[in-house]
């Protein structure tokens, strides 16, 4: 069971440095990029930067640059022509050495916008069009756990899509995710599943789970109240993920086994959640985590996420 990202999630897990993620028909509004890593203990500084090339001499969008040493501060800043501009300056908090840290640049048509912990940072107005950003550039003295490209690549999508031969990347049978990303939503969360289950349907959930959380849970529900198809329940306290179904208001039998156990306390995590002929098909960074047959077949009438209890979304996408 291999993990094949659908089009419009583009993530990354656990890269080397300096890394270099390719943004296929430039950056757009409603567009995201996702960066989640720990602060080097003895970090001086790292960057991110969007860029109009991977190469060195590429024009900066953003250059995002924590700097731990004497400087102390975050610098936003672009670079045009091999041409700096004036510096954008910020306190570095929430940004420290020894710590993990999650940063989402959310596209608007004015500016990008920067969260960091789930917190807003800053703004930078765009200074370049941000549909010439092609590279996303992570390097410096940071452990980087995760880069993703958040959106479909705004009006160039269905170009790209018609053109197989020069972009491997969408040489995919899955349905794509085209709409904008559901960054930090608050917790209980619900929403509509456009169009339902159907297969290979992928679901993405990001999120920390607090140092002191006990449980929490993610339902896919044919409609609000309706019957629970895939109950994802990880239990902090007992080390456990339970899965189980809720059909006609009775529980099935629970399912525990797992090769790991990606939920821990004081971490992020990624799972994704595709939807199989036969089975939902779970993954953790990447990495197949459970399959989970279907007890009553999926559909478009499967149309509700829920998730509540003991976590901090990062962003929902599907």
């Amino acid at each position: 069971m291999s993990f094949v990202p659908a089009p419009g999630y583009r993530p990354a897990y656990n890269p080397p440095l300096p890394y270099v993620a390719s943004v296929m028909g430039g950056l757009w509004p409603g567009m995201a990029v996702y960066v989640q890593g720990v602060v080097s203990p003895n970090a001086d500084r790292f960057h991110v930067n969007l860029a109009s090339g991977a190469g060195g001499g590429a024009d900066l969008a953003l250059h995002l640059n924590p700097r731990f040493g004497t400087e102390g501060q975050a610098v936003l800043n672009s670079c045009h022509g091999g041409e700096w501009g004036p510096e954008q300056c910020h306190d570095l908090q929430p940004f420290t050495p020894g710590t993990p840290f999650e940063i989402v640049i959310t596209v608007t048509p004015h500016a990008y916008r920067i969260l960091v912990n789930g917190s807003h940072f800053d703004e930078f107005l765009h200074r370049l069009p941000a549909e010439q950003v092609t590279a996303v550039t992570v390097d410096g003295d940071l452990e980087l756990h995760a880069v993703t490209v958040l959106g479909g690549g705004g009006p160039y999508l269905p170009t790209m899509l018609d053109m197989p031969q020069t972009i491997p990347y969408y040489h995919s049978n899955l349905p794509v995710m085209v709409q904008p990303p559901t960054l930090h939503p608050p917790v209980p969360f619900v929403a509509t599943i456009p169009g339902g289950l159907i297969p290979k349907k992928t679901i993405v959930v990001k999120g920390y789970i607090p140092p002191d959380a006990v449980r929490f849970h993610i339902n896919l529900r044919a409609g609000p109240g309706g019957d629970v198809l895939l109950h994802l329940n990880p239990r902090l306290e007992e080390g456990v993920v339970v899965r189980n179904s809720l059909l006609g208001g009775v529980w099935g039998s629970e399912e525990q086994d797992l090769p790991h156990n990606p939920f821990q306390r004081g971490r992020y995590f990624d799972l994704s959640i595709r939807c199989g002929n036969y089975r939902f098909k779970v993954f953790a960074e990447g990495q197949p985590l459970c399959n989970f047959s279907h007890r009553l077949p999926p559909g478009p009438h499967v149309d509700t996420l829920e998730v509540e209890g003991d976590v901090v979304l990062s962003y929902v996408h599907f």
